[in-house]
């Protein structure tokens, strides 16, 4: 099953309103690469929740409930969202000097791409990044 990372600036939906709402749309992407992942997103598929800004961590993990569908706050008509579901909290948020720090890690967009919005994340990258975070299987 693929995974994935999303990125959120806290001051426009933080960890803590994920929690709160425990399922949302995941709306305002209007990037054509990272609005193509979410497109490409099939329900059951899980994503790190990464706080962008200041923080730049991982801090939870959501699930994809609702595939992609048009996003109303788009005038054009162009782009769309999903819906996601709060899974948990990781037990250890992960940052972003841990995952450059990480040889393994260096192919990740996190990296690469650092203002996409929306990113697959291989298998092992997720392994070893939940793993990171304290979550066991």
């Amino acid at each position: 099953m693929p995974h994935w990372l999303v990125k959120s600036e806290p001051s426009s939906w933080s960890w803590e309103q994920q929690l709160a709402a425990g399922t949302t749309h995941w709306d305002g992407v209007r990037n054509h690469q990272a609005a193509n992942n979410l497109k490409a997103m099939q329900l059951g598929d899980c994503a790190f929740f990464y706080h962008s800004g200041d923080e730049r961590r991982i801090v939870g993990l959501v699930e994809v409930v609702r595939t992609y569908y048009p996003d109303p706050s788009d005038a054009s008509g162009r782009f769309g969202m999903v819906d996601m579901r709060t899974v948990r909290p990781l037990p250890q948020p992960v940052t972003l000097a841990q995952i450059k720090s990480d040889e393994r890690l260096q192919t990740l967009a996190l990296v690469r791409q650092s203002r996409l919005s929306v990113m697959p994340i291989d298998d092992a990258a997720w392994a070893l990044l939940t793993a990171m975070g304290g979550v066991t299987a």
